[in-house]
């Protein structure tokens, strides 16, 4: 096996040292966030940062890369409080795409690629009508990453709108049914497909799968 040193990362050129660094992470979700201006004008962007961070409450966090390479969702969730996490599907995973492109702020991405905003009653962000699993969330906390100037957004989870077919009886959701897709680097998009499911391991108990 290859063995690669810090010093030789650091001296690769910059988009092949983010394409390897991104990639060493492994799999991601990928989610379209959806934001609103103090204007009314919707703003929607792709991200592979979204993680879990506690179930109760339900918070749901994501990393904003530094201002000015990414300000508008950051600035509208600021201003308005409140923004929609939106999963991706292979339908429209160009369209998705094509979201991370820089567009002045009084352009709005679901113009500009042709996705519909939803509104739902209570809920000022626009959602992705075309998503099948999305949810709402309100801002619950900031945190400044020094190191490399970026941001930890910590959201508190208000609504959640997605097909009923995908949530079995325990809560688990098949994700893979509704076609959900995950990303790997900057630019590469996966589908998912279940392996299996294991019951809470114990210490000195035998590894035990859940029943599909």
């Amino acid at each position: 096996m290859q063995i690669i040193s810090s010093s030789t990362i650091q001296s690769w050129e910059r988009f092949y040292r983010a394409n390897f660094i991104n990639s060493l992470t492994g799999f991601k979700s990928v989610s379209l966030i959806g934001t609103i201006n103090k204007n009314g004008r919707p703003n929607l962007g792709v991200f592979s940062s979204v993680v879990h961070i506690g179930s109760d409450p339900a918070l749901v966090g994501y990393i904003n890369r530094p201002i000015q390479a990414a300000p508008h969702t950051f600035a509208n969730i600021q201003s308005t409080g409140v923004y929609t996490i939106n999963h991706v599907h292979p339908f429209f995973l160009e369209q998705a795409h094509q979201t991370s492109a820089k567009y002045p702020e009084e352009v709005s991405e679901f113009d500009e690629v042709g996705l519909i905003p939803e509104f739902l009653d209570g809920i000022p962000a626009p959602f992705v009508k075309e998503s099948r699993v999305k949810y709402a969330l309100s801002l619950e906390e900031i945190i400044p990453i020094k190191l490399n100037n970026t941001f930890l957004v910590i959201g508190k989870i208000k609504e959640v709108k997605l097909e009923e077919n995908i949530v079995l009886k325990d809560g688990f959701l098949e994700l893979d049914k509704a076609s959900s897709l995950c990303s790997n680097g900057i630019d590469g998009y996966y589908t998912t497909q279940l392996i299996d499911r294991y019951r809470y391991a114990k210490p000195g108990a035998k590894t035990e799968k859940i029943k599909i």
